[in-house]
């Protein structure tokens, strides 16, 4: 189900971000800390595609994404939205 992002809001964590979407992804917190662990979901695995992803958390309404600190997240957000957007 393709989702669409509300907002894109910062965390305490400058390495994390969290993306409110327009309707619920996971009833239940789901966290993936590498492809390997996401390989199975085909949501999380698409986000680790992208270059620069460290984790990722799925529940209700929003997806949280960590990014490698050496990674801005100029290069990340537009492709977060895209791979949401056509999930």
């Amino acid at each position: 189900m393709p989702f669409k992002v509300l907002d894109i809001q910062p965390t305490p964590n400058p390495n994390a971000a969290k993306f409110i979407l327009d309707g619920q992804i996971a009833p239940q917190p789901t966290s993936f800390f590498n492809a390997e662990q996401a390989r199975d979901h085909p949501l999380a695995s698409k986000l680790f595609a992208i270059n620069g992803v460290a984790s990722v958390l799925l529940l209700g309404d929003f997806v949280t994404v960590n990014k490698r600190p050496e990674i801005k997240w100029s290069a990340l957000t537009d492709k977060v939205q895209n791979v949401l957007q056509s999930a």
